[in-house]
């Protein structure tokens, strides 16, 4: 049976974020929005470096900086 596509799959765009100390987190969403148009995927490299401060500080625990950000692959 075919797996239809739900709202939130076509809000969001999902990416991989490397660190400088070579962790690594998938799939993390930006909402698609914020994407296209001249600057292309610059704004998530912002979006999700506000979320990494949000986390860091409910947490307690920095997250280190972002290495590279590339989108995850499509399933």
């Amino acid at each position: 049976m075919a797996r239809r596509k739900t709202k939130s799959e076509s809000e969001f765009v999902l990416f991989d974020v490397l660190y400088e100390d070579g962790s690594r987190r998938s799939n993390r969403r930006v909402p698609s929005t914020e994407l296209g148009g001249l600057d292309g995927d610059e704004p998530a490299l912002a979006i999700i470096e506000a979320q990494d401060r949000e986390i860091g500080a409910v947490s307690g625990q920095p997250r280190p900086a972002i290495k590279s950000l590339t989108r995850s692959p499509v399933r």
